[in-house]
């Protein structure tokens, strides 16, 4: 368990300092997801009560599409660079690469949305930094990334694999995005922990089930 562990933390901070060196991914990310929400804060006169009813789908909306370019980069830097058949033949289980790549996916999301609360929270004045929320953002990413990273391996050696994985990959994590919307709701409605909690289960018991069906398949998927 402690070489599994060791394995998968490696990875992840080979994923940290390529991205802190190279910064291929975060920057155009943050612009991409930053223009979305500028798109839509246009789009509409935000008064209140529309704010209110809109600006769910409009957070997560820039989430997901900014979490897709981020998931699309996670094996095409591997297989651009001809790393990904050296990681394959290193001396550790499908399982610790699975689980290194999806916690550099999730660390990379998680980063993105926290640089985008400040904005949002400056365009749209709704409260994002309540516990409710960022709890919902951080269990929704985690499903979000633990579909995202078996996805991202599928398509990477497919020849249009910016188009396969999202057409993938939306029709799976569709849940718990639908589940991320409907519980950011009543929390910018300033609503209680019990206006959420339905949402909650169903989203933990998502990441729950594709945690385990990924980590078992994506040998198989890395493989192919």
């Amino acid at each position: 368990m402690t070489n599994f562990w060791r394995a998968v933390l490696t990875i992840l901070w080979k994923d940290i300092l390529l991205e802190v060196r190279a910064k291929e991914t975060i920057t155009p990310v943050l612009v991409f997801a930053f223009l979305v929400v500028i798109i839509f804060n246009f789009a509409f006169e935000p008064t209140p009560l529309l704010v209110v009813t809109v600006a769910p789908g409009i957070l997560w909306v820039a989430f997901t599409f900014a979490g897709v370019l981020g998931l699309s980069r996670s094996f095409a830097v591997e297989k651009d660079k001809g790393s990904l058949d050296g990681l394959m033949l290193a001396p550790v289980g499908r399982e610790a690469i699975y689980f290194g790549k999806l916690l550099g996916s999730f660390l990379f999301m998680l980063v993105v949305e926290l640089l985008m609360l400040p904005p949002f929270l400056v365009l749209f004045n709704v409260p994002l930094f309540e516990p409710e929320f960022l709890i919902t953002a951080m269990v929704a990413t985690l499903g979000f990334a633990a579909v995202g990273t078996v996805f991202s391996a599928m398509s990477v050696n497919t020849r249009a694999r910016e188009i396969m994985l999202p057409v993938l990959f939306f029709p799976i994590v569709l849940p718990v995005i639908i589940g991320a919307v409907a519980a950011s709701g009543p929390i910018l409605e300033e609503g209680s922990w019990s206006d959420i909690a339905g949402w909650l289960q169903f989203m933990v018991a998502f990441d729950a089930i594709f945690l385990v069906v990924s980590s078992l398949t994506f040998q198989f998927v890395l493989e192919e």
